[in-house]
């Protein structure tokens, strides 16, 4: 029996952003068809990861993020 993808995106969207984000990478997992790419994305992702983790570096809101683009190319 199939979910109507209507309910599926509640379902989704209802998950917790840990939940989220491993269904997303299980998803892109499907339809990447180069390990080699899919490996190189996984291996920054941990690297950026760890930096965060461990302190190294500090995350920033995606609005200050693109203001702080905006001034440097203004």
């Amino acid at each position: 029996m199939s979910i109507p993808i209507h309910e599926l995106e509640v379902e989704v969207m209802n998950l917790g952003p840990s939940n989220r984000a491993l269904l997303y990478e299980r998803l892109i997992e499907n339809f990447e068809t180069d390990s080699k790419i899919q490996n190189a994305w996984i291996t920054e992702a941990l690297r950026r990861e760890a930096e965060v983790v461990s302190g190294k570096i500090s995350l920033t809101a995606g609005a200050e993020a693109v203001a702080r683009a905006r001034a440097r190319i203004s």
